[in-house]
């Protein structure tokens, strides 16, 4: 049996394992938010002074735009929303440790959102790969 010898250096199996790996592990968020509800978010919202349903543009963008990247549905698109969510959360949750280092780990105090912000950043430069339900489109 032989190798290929660009088996190894397959961009698109790498773009659909990226896509299942952000997607998937925020599914939990979105899911989470879906079943226990946005009332935090909500709160944080408003003590911002801002509307607390934006919230559930937080559910949708953890929730629907997790599967469409999952799912390699408008790859592009989701991804901009997916990164867009990653920010408020990142200024909104996160914005007194952007400087901080985690003393019980040594990482980066918010190296977790930022690795959900920098991935779907990939994928809005790259789009989903060869593996997407919707490929070769602006959109994907």
């Amino acid at each position: 049996m032989t190798m290929n010898k660009n088996f190894l250096r397959n961009n698109d199996f790498g773009l659909l394992l990226l896509r299942l790996t952000i997607g998937g592990l925020m599914l939990f968020h979105g899911v989470s938010k879906l079943i226990n509800g946005v009332g935090p978010i909500s709160g944080m919202l408003e003590a911002l002074g801002l509307p607390g349903f934006i919230a559930y543009f937080s559910l949708a963008a953890e929730l629907l735009g997790s599967i469409m990247i999952v799912a390699g549905l408008w790859t592009r698109a989701a991804a901009v929303v997916f990164a867009g969510n990653m920010v408020v959360a990142v200024l909104m949750a996160h914005a007194g440790q952007i400087f901080s280092v985690d003393p019980a780990t040594g990482g980066w105090a918010i190296e977790l959102p930022m690795l959900y912000l920098l991935g779907a950043t990939v994928l809005i430069f790259t789009g989903g790969g060869k593996y997407a339900i919707t490929r070769g489109s602006l959109l994907d």
